[in-house]
């Protein structure tokens, strides 16, 4: 997948008539899907380069930072869920105080026109764009006609009773309530990082933990949480702690530490993906390190026979 950006990048000669999916994509979620999807057999039929364009730093970060959500996805991991749903080219937007100004109008020829100089843009129903977000669907469309861009939308998915989104699917994981975020999400919810060196406590218990720095900004809250991890490229049944370890660590700080069954390979220094599949427990303090390590060995208990259920 081609990735350039804006206004630092020339168009890619390569790239035919782009066809174009709009929007931030924070999860590459149920609806965003079905935007790839579309914006994917769309440009295949005409043969044309698929591309999404999103921006960078979430635009929030910029126009209203006390407020800015945190995010579901790093950059890294977006590019990756876009490269893998099928998109030819990413086109990232530049975001500063400066654009954030900018009224629709200009955004369009500036960005759309000029620089990628696209066939067809895709947005979800309730895009907004320009400055003070004054630029909806009905605005893009009638600048459509007026540069030679055909615009479309693609109406909000539902996932049983609820409307598909990028704010819903954030309340659930702050909630705990991951498995509920993993099936609007359309998969896990998952956090990546390296795998670094701690106090060795759960090896003592029987337990051997791998501890996980993470970029990612939406961790779950603390608990103990049934998961799968990836490690090169292979899913390994978990368990997951996120907390302050209060039977065994004075010191208050949080951690994110992972039991994979049936492993004993050193993890040191290595990447590690943890997906989120069912939360188990609350953390809580326990009168003794036996009561400890016999409640861990429940929640293993418990996590396999749930991988069994869902034929893991």
């Amino acid at each position: 997948m081609d990735i350039i950006h804006f206004p630092d990048d020339p168009r890619p000669a390569r790239w035919r008539q782009p066809v174009l999916a709009l929007g931030n994509f924070d999860g590459v979620h149920r609806g965003h899907q079905k935007i790839l999807d579309r914006l994917r057999r769309t440009a295949g039929e005409r043969g044309c380069t698929s591309v999404v364009m999103t921006f960078d730093p979430h635009p929030p970060r910029v126009v209203r930072p006390d407020k800015a959500p945190l995010l579901l996805m790093t950059k890294a991991q977006k590019l990756e869920a876009l490269a893998a749903a099928g998109v030819q080219g990413a086109a990232i937007v530049r975001f500063t105080r400066e654009l954030s100004l900018w009224e629709p109008e200009r955004f369009v020829e500036r960005v759309l026109v000029d620089w990628l100089r696209i066939s067809e843009v895709w947005v979800g129903a309730n895009f907004l764009f320009g400055h003070d977000r004054a630029g909806n669907f009905t605005l893009l469309r009638a600048l459509g006609i007026r540069y030679a861009f055909k615009a479309e939308k693609i109406d909000p998915v539902r996932y049983k009773d609820f409307v598909v989104s990028s704010t819903r699917i954030r309340r659930l994981v702050g909630e705990g309530r991951v498995d509920e975020a993993g099936a609007l999400l359309g998969h896990q919810y998952y956090i990546d990082g390296e795998v670094v060196r701690g106090d060795a406590r759960g090896r003592t218990l029987g337990f051997p933990t791998a501890n996980l720095c993470t970029p990612n900004e939406l961790i779950p809250p603390r608990g103990v949480y049934a998961t799968l991890a990836t490690v090169s490229g292979v899913l390994r049944p978990s368990v997951t702690n996120i907390g302050v370890r209060p039977t065994v660590d004075r010191s208050g700080g949080e951690i994110v530490e992972t039991h994979l069954f049936d492993f004993d390979g050193d993890l040191y220094g290595s990447p590690l993906r943890v997906g989120f599949v069912q939360r188990l427990r609350d953390e809580r303090a326990f009168e003794s390190i036996d009561g400890l390590r016999a409640q861990i060995a429940a929640d293993c208990a418990r996590a396999r026979t749930l991988f069994g259920q869902l034929s893991l």
